[in-house]
């Protein structure tokens, strides 16, 4: 099962965002640096409404969705990539997922502490991103002298990765991440051995105050500037400032990651984790929300993943099956069961509304 690691900041909301994807209280959420020292894991269900709707079609005895990995990992500081405030052991937890949801903090609050004692999500982000920046420099240093022996003895696979490494270099050194370096297929494969963490696919999840949310939208961008447009009359809003937060972290994602970011409340979503699907949505709606910004970010992690879902229906169960984005037929009968990948002739498909 492949995993997301939530990353941050201190006191930006991880712990109480892993709560609510979790739907537990396994993870503590306090109000100081560091409540989280070893990882929290929990596996988390990918809703899909059209598993209910194929269980009702078919008289389904059980219903299976498929589900991903989320690690809570312990909030990053300036310095993490040599060693400050366990920077090291915390690295390495980021080292072990595949994929990064990076919290952004685009709330006021008197209560609950900033480490830079500003709210600014673009630092914040910058700070996350030079530390890992510098983790993979570091590790590619260290890989680079390895191998200088190895290719002065004329070592083909040496040379090849050294190659690889001399391009992925500059680009690190001018703080880039390493997954937009420009790299061959046949590179990109190489490079994976690297386990370098900015090579991840990452996505952003703006964490914004409970006030603010109606305002901005939950989930996923609902078009570029719309949500600061419908406030910019009156800049006194309270909502205007989380707006532009949101809308700068947008515009960072696309032109520096080329990902997207998502709009959760933690606070509203831990709020929902003790409420049945129905109570949640009536909860939401009261307060002009239309979805769930929890349910929005577990689906845009599914495909940054590089996952996708065929679903199966019969009367024994409705199930939720994943492969990756591009295989094939021939494949997804494999995930069933290894005997219908070998006998297989054709698939009858039914396209369903996403």
């Amino acid at each position: 099962m492949l995993s997301a690691g939530i990353v941050g900041l201190p006191n930006v909301g991880k712990s109480t965002l892993f709560n609510a994807l979790t739907r537990t209280h396994k993870a503590p959420a306090e109000n100081y640096p560091f409540c989280t020292i070893d990882p929290n894991v929990g596996v988390v269900t990918v809703p899909d409404q059209r598993l209910a709707r194929l269980a009702e079609i078919s008289h389904s005895q059980k219903i299976v969705p498929t589900a991903i990995e989320f690690v809570d990992i312990a909030g990053l500081v300036k310095g993490a990539s040599t060693g400050e405030g366990l920077g090291n052991q915390f690295l390495s937890h980021i080292r072990e997922v595949d994929a990064i949801v990076q919290v952004v903090r685009c709330f006021e609050s008197s209560d609950v502490h900033h480490v830079s004692a500003t709210i600014d999500p673009i630092c914040d982000i910058e700070v996350i991103n030079t530390e890992l920046v510098l983790a993979d420099i570091a590790s590619l240093q260290k890989r680079r002298d390895r191998l200088q022996k190895e290719v002065r003895a004329g070592d083909k696979a040496a040379k090849i990765e050294s190659g690889i490494i001399e391009k992925l270099f500059p680009h690190l050194d001018a703080g880039k991440p390493a997954i937009t370096t420009k790299l061959t297929p046949e590179e990109k494969v190489v490079a994976r051995e690297f386990f370098l963490l900015t090579s991840k696919p990452t996505i952003f999840a703006c964490n914004v105050a409970e006030s603010d949310l109606a305002i901005i939208g939950a989930g996923v961008e609902r078009g570029h500037n719309e949500s600061l447009q419908s406030i910019e009359a009156g800049v006194t809003d309270p909502g205007y400032d989380a707006a532009k937060h949101v809308e700068a972290v947008r515009d960072y994602a696309r032109h520096h990651f080329g990902t997207e970011a998502v709009v959760i409340s933690a606070q509203i979503e831990s709020e929902l984790v003790d409420l049945g699907e129905n109570e949640a949505m009536e909860y939401l709606r009261g307060l002009g929300i239309e979805g769930s910004g929890v349910n929005a970010l577990i689906h845009a992690v599914y495909h940054l993943l590089g996952l996708r879902t065929f679903l199966t229906t019969g009367e024994k169960e409705s199930r939720a099956w994943t492969i990756h984005a591009g295989d094939k037929a021939l494949t997804a009968a494999g995930v069933i069961h290894s005997d219908f990948e070998r006998g297989f002739i054709a698939a009858e498909t039914i396209q369903t509304a996403t």
